[in-house]
């Protein structure tokens, strides 16, 4: 298996920065080197002289492969069993690094097992990791960008955290960016007036005669604060110690809890406090009230809503998957499925008047959203940080840990009437 260059060149960090950080103790102190640390540069130079000889041999291996692929370019070589090739016959990994294996492949978690005798944390051990946070996990819904947005839902026979989790779905449909400050400010559209009419020629040099008629554009400035959504779970120092388990808990519970937060907060936010004003408390949002209309009708007028009123074209419905279980089991006068029954149900991703259905939790039941949903902005901060310590309450003299995760971010509408929120009749 070809060794990854990214491992490779950790260790060279990490061994370069070990060196000079002993190096700067004796500078600071403006004294010679003992010979115990004397020891310790040596050997960190040695290792990073190997880790640095290896890394130039994988990338050798690396533009030969690539060679490799390059002039193979369109002609069909077979495959060794589960390989995943690009177009260009380069060979790329199945799936993303998950936020729990970075972490346990960071230095700075290797940093912490180092000061561990033997990789093992004992009762008097102090446990104070510096934070490592992934601001380039935000890149969309690639399945070779590191923590992918949204992740299939591939679970088999697994038992466990999975059992309380929900499939979480709203970051697959909103418009993804970033911002380095701590509030954004943008420009929301809230009414347009288009006057364009045929003019005549001007007749005199004064009056009304030629004068072109004014449209309209009213807009409004919102500031939406950077918000932290944060938690944390309690680990023994000796669990600590197995980088398999310390991922699990990162990526089963504290990753997960994150994002689980971050959806409701997109959609049900109330603004106050230090909550999201989410899309259902966001002022100008269409919601008009239906009498005697199916629910089929309502949602077919909400897409036609988008369109005149809102001036955008609709992408989706996001529904609660009680509702979506609604128009799965809708059947005619003699009891025939309009969406195909078990065969070819809306939860197998049959579209609803040409458009998909996005199932979410975070919706209540008994509503429907449907709108231009590239008018809804996540902004990421700090898509994730994770730290671990045990000065925490009692927990150093009890062997634990805290390891806290914690994102920021801020969520927005730039045109709300581009969004109808549809009030749904029992099913």
């Amino acid at each position: 298996m070809p060794v990854k260059t990214d491992e490779l060149t950790d260790q060279l960090k990490h061994h370069l920065e070990a060196a000079r950080a002993i190096a700067a103790q004796a500078e600071d102190q403006d004294r010679d080197f003992t010979d115990d640390e004397r020891g310790q540069i040596n050997e960190h130079m040695a290792k990073a002289k190997e880790a640095k000889a290896a890394l130039e041999k994988a990338r050798a291996d690396g533009a030969l492969r690539q060679a490799i692929a390059d002039l193979g370019e369109g002609i069909a070589m077979a495959e060794p069993s589960g390989e995943k090739r690009t177009p260009s016959g380069l060979i790329v990994p199945d799936g993303a690094k998950t936020l729990g294996e970075h972490f346990t492949a960071s230095p700075e978690y290797k940093a912490l097992l180092e000061t561990a005798p033997n990789g093992t944390f004992g009762k008097d051990h102090r446990v104070q990791s510096r934070p490592v946070g992934y601001k380039t996990l935000i890149t969309g819904a690639s399945d070779t960008s590191a923590g992918a947005l949204v992740m299939d839902d591939r679970r088999g026979l697994m038992v466990g955290a999975d059992a309380f989790q929900r499939p979480l779905v709203l970051r697959d449909v909103v418009t993804a960016g970033t911002t380095t400050s701590d509030s954004i400010e943008y420009v929301r559209m809230t009414g347009a007036t288009n006057a364009a009419a045929p003019v005549a020629e001007a007749t005199a040099t004064s009056g009304s005669s030629g004068t072109k008629p004014e449209s309209a554009m009213t807009w409004a400035k919102v500031t939406t604060p950077v918000r932290t959504i944060a938690h944390w779970l309690p680990l023994t120092k000796r669990a600590l110690s197995d980088a398999a388990q310390v991922r699990t808990i990162i990526d089963s519970y504290l990753r997960y809890g994150l994002e689980e937060e971050l959806e409701d907060q997109m959609i049900a936010g109330d603004g106050t406090g230090e909550n999201f004003t989410g899309l259902a408390n966001t002022s100008g949002v269409q919601a008009p009230t239906f009498t005697t209309e199916t629910n089929l009708t309502r949602l077919r007028r909400g897409k036609t809503l988008v369109r005149t009123v809102g001036r955008s074209v609709a992408n989706a419905y996001v529904m609660h998957p009680n509702d979506v279980e609604g128009l799965d089991l809708l059947t005619d006068n003699e009891a025939r499925y309009y969406f195909g029954g078990p065969a070819g149900t809306i939860g197998g991703n049959t579209p609803l008047w040409n458009l998909p259905i996005v199932e979410s939790e975070a919706v209540p039941s008994g509503t429907a959203y449907i709108g231009d949903w590239r008018k809804a902005i996540l902004w990421d901060r700090e898509q994730a940080s994770v730290t671990m310590t045990d000065s925490h309450s009692d927990f150093f003299i009890r062997n634990m840990v805290a390891i806290l995760a914690e994102m920021r971010a801020a969520f927005g509408i730039i045109q709300p009437n581009a969004f109808v929120k549809i009030s749904l009749a029992a099913w």
